[in-house]
C-alpha cells in the first residue's frame, strides 16, 4: 500500500466533499426521520382505527422492506407518477421515511417509559396536554431514547453509503470511482474508512455529550456549583 497516495486521498477535494455529502445525508435523514418518528409515535396513542390502520401499514412497509429497495424504488417509480426529485432529495425521503418507522418505536418506547402519575400531577396543576407533553413527559423520555437514538445515528452514516446506487456522491462512490480509475482499490477504501471513523467518532462524543448534558444529576450538580460561585462572587464583594 502506498501510504502517499493514501495520504493524497485524504486530502483530496473529492473525498472531502464526499465526506460532507454523506455528513449532510446522515444528519438531514436523522432529521426529518426523528420528526415523522415522534408524530407516528403520537399518533399511535390516538383512538381511531384509520389512523392506526395507517401506522401499522406505514410501519409494516418500512420496517418489512430493505432500505436499498426502498431508495431504489423512490428514485424510479416516483417519476412515473410525474414526482421528480433530485438523487439527493430521493435519498433523503427514502432514508427519513425508513429511519422514522424506527424511531416511532424508539420514541414509543421512551414515552411509555414516564410514568403515568407524572402527567395526572401535571392535570392537577392546570397544564394542558401540549404542556404536559413538552416540560413533563418529553425531557424524561429523551433521556431514555437517547442511547438508541444514538446507535440509528451511527447506523444512518453506514446506511448512507447505500444512495450511490442512484449516484449520490457520497463517499463511498467517491472512493469507488476513484479507485476504478487506477486500481488502487486498497488505499481508496481505506481512505473512506478513515473517514467513516472520523465521522462515527464525532457522532459518538456528541452522543456521549447530550448523555452528560441531560443527566438530571449533573444539571443539579451544575446548578449547586453556578450558585455557589454567586455566593462566593457577592461576599467577595460585600468585603471590598
Amino acid at each position: 500500500m502506498s501510504f502517499q497516495l493514501l495520504l493524497s486521498y485524504l486530502s483530496s477535494a473529492a473525498f472531502f466533499h464526499g465526506a460532507v455529502m454523506t455528513l449532510a445525508l446522515t444528519v438531514v435523514s436523522l432529521l426529518f426521520g426523528m420528526i415523522v418518528g415522534l408524530i407516528v409515535a403520537l399518533l399511535q396513542g390516538v383512538e381511531n382505527r384509520v389512523v392506526k390502520s395507517g401506522v401499522f401499514l406505514y410501519l409494516w412497509l418500512f420496517r418489512g422492506t430493505p432500505v436499498l429497495f426502498q431508495i431504489i424504488f423512490v428514485y424510479n417509480v416516483l417519476p412515473s407518477f410525474g414526482i421528480r426529485f433530485s438523487a439527493f432529495v430521493c435519498a433523503v425521503l427514502a432514508l427519513s421515511l425508513n429511519e422514522g418507522a424506527f424511531m416511532a418505536e424508539i420514541f414509543r418506547s421512551g414515552i411509555h417509559a414516564v410514568k403515568r402519575g407524572q402527567t395526572v400531577a401535571g392535570m392537577a396543576l392546570g397544564m394542558t396536554k401540549a404542556k404536559i407533553f413538552r416540560h413533563i413527559v418529553l425531557p424524561q423520555a429523551m433521556r431514555v431514547v437517547l442511547p438508541p437514538i444514538g446507535n440509528q445515528m451511527i447506523g444512518m452514516l453506514k446506511l448512507s453509503a447505500l444512495v450511490s446506487v442512484v449516484a449520490v456522491q457520497e463517499l463511498l462512490l467517491v472512493a469507488d470511482q476513484t479507485a476504478s480509475a487506477n486500481f488502487r482499490y486498497v488505499e481508496a477504501l481505506t481512505a473512506a474508512g478513515i473517514y467513516y471513523l472520523a465521522l462515527t467518532t464525532l457522532f459518538m462524543a456528541l452522543q456521549s455529550w447530550m448523555e452528560r448534558s441531560l443527566n438530571p444529576k449533573r444539571r443539579a450538580q451544575m446548578k449547586r456549583q453556578t450558585l455557589t460561585e454567586r455566593l462566593l462572587g457577592i461576599s467577595q464583594s460585600a468585603v471590598r
